[in-house]
């Protein structure tokens, strides 16, 4: 009996399901779960009130009324409130000699409040954590970071860490882009990603208004997360990354130097904002979109967008190109967790995707009670909508945010299972949204929107 056929029929079948398996591993590998995530909510002693607010500007002698009256307007019309935090330097009027102690301490805070938190919710201890990725935009010593929280944490000796830096609000997504593709090499990896900003030593104390905005806006935050590719903690999971989708567009000029680390003309640091930024945002978002809409929306949609394009190319009509044709991604997203970079900026992402005051709502109140807290800020928009019971299982929430480069990064995620955990929110979730949501700086310095604009009040729209 020639038993060469039966032989090779075995050796066919053992490589079909060797084949099988490892694809099977490689989808266990790529699928990315949000075990739990914990927001850093400074201590009461550092709020920023609209008295305080006030007599930081008020205490810089180089100040003119021009440069004056443009800090009050922009102030005024950013949407925060008054229970913003500032580093304790600027509190206690170091902000122009600001020291490395002083930043530490402003990272250790955040690191005692949100890593603990977030380790203990998971029921994870440090030792567990096989992946750490943190970053912080604006502040990079030596050693790192993350080599601060193995040794603050005690985690392990074989632990992988990166840290990054320099990459804007937009990082808290590249963390996790990082993150999730460093486990598709490493089955059943527990990562923990933690973003944040150094407000300590970057407080601008010079005159150059495109340098003076940071002031008004960034505040103290910062957020821990833990991911995982591990099935067992599916249960337990919040949330599972379906996509991420990362557009940069730093190869252009404008763009590129659209948010830039610098020094002005007295040799002082400070981020300048150019103008030409909400132009690049808007570019890096429809570059974005183009990629992320094919991948989340459903087929319906996506031939309906087609097809009035389509028309509006054959008939080449006014009345055809005035009705624009926009795809409706609420047929694919249920939340929008949108980035609170300012007033502006989610009023853009609003008219962009055709969302009413309902889906901006989560940004526009972490905004007023947080401030821009830089790429830590989408967490804290996550945890308002978790903390209102918006999140069921099965909800898809769509996350977007923009950073300097200049960058725009979404992340695609599905709730796993009905979430109430109200986090950082939890002693004022009950005020928001407020029946009529006052600007305590309006009421204080509203006398300035009278005035009329000084230099480049008006040259940032972007805010």
């Amino acid at each position: 009996m020639d038993l060469l056929p039966l032989v090779t029929l075995l050796l066919l079948a053992h490589a079909a399901a060797w084949v099988a398996w490892q694809a099977a591993a490689r989808r266990r590998r790529a699928t990315c779960y949000l075990l739990d995530y914990a927001c850093h909510k400074p201590s009461d002693d550092r709020k920023v009130t609209t008295e305080l607010a006030g007599a930081i500007i008020e205490r810089n002698k180089r100040l003119g009324l021009p440069e004056y009256r443009f800090l009050l307007k922009v102030i005024v019309n950013s949407g925060i409130g008054e229970h913003t935090y500032s580093p304790r330097n600027v509190l206690d009027a170091r902000e122009d000699c600001p020291t490395l102690r002083d930043a530490l301490d402003e990272m250790d805070d955040f690191f005692d409040d949100a890593v603990a938190a977030v380790l203990a919710r998971a029921a994870v201890s440090p030792r567990d954590v096989d992946l750490l990725v943190i970053n912080v935009g604006s502040f990079s010593p030596s050693p790192s970071l993350a080599d601060r929280v193995v040794r603050r944490f005690g985690l392990r000796d074989d632990v992988m860490a990166y840290n990054l830096s320099g990459m804007g609000c937009s990082a808290g997504l590249v963390s996790v882009d990082l993150a999730r593709n460093v486990m598709l090499t490493r089955p059943r990896t527990m990562a923990l990603v933690l973003t944040s900003e150094s407000c300590a030593p970057n407080w601008y104390t010079g005159t150059d208004k495109s340098m003076m905005l940071g002031n008004c806006l960034f505040r103290c935050g910062g957020a821990a997360a833990l991911l995982t590719n591990d099935p067992a903690f599916r249960s337990r999971a919040k949330m599972e990354l379906r996509c991420l989708v990362r557009a940069h567009i730093g190869a252009h000029d404008d763009a590129h130097a659209a948010a830039v680390h610098r020094e002005d003309a007295d040799g002082r640091l400070g981020v300048s904002l150019s103008k030409a930024l909400p132009k690049a945002a808007v570019r890096a978002f429809t570059e974005n979109l183009q990629r992320l809409a094919p991948r989340i929306l459903p087929a319906g949609e996506l031939a309906r967008f087609a097809a009035r394009l389509l028309l509006r190319k054959l008939l080449r009509r006014k009345a055809a190109a005035g009705a624009a044709a926009k795809i409706n991604f609420k047929t694919g997203v249920d939340h929008f967790c949108l980035h609170p970079g300012g007033t502006a900026v989610i009023e853009a992402v609003r008219k962009s995707l055709g969302l009413d005051s309902y889906d901006v709502e989560p940004a526009r109140m972490a905004l007023h009670r947080w401030g821009n807290t830089s790429a830590s800020s989408l967490w804290y928009v996550l945890s308002y909508m978790e903390a209102k019971r918006r999140l069921n299982a099965g909800d898809r929430v769509l996350m977007v945010t923009f950073g300097s480069g200049f960058k725009c990064n979404s992340s695609y995620w599905v709730v796993t299972k009905d979430l109430a955990d109200a986090g950082a929110w939890e002693d004022c979730i009950h005020d928001y949204p407020p029946a009529n949501l006052v600007n305590p700086y309006m009421e204080k310095f509203g006398w300035v929107n009278d005035l009329p604009s000084q230099g480049q009040g008006g040259a940032f729209p972007f805010f």
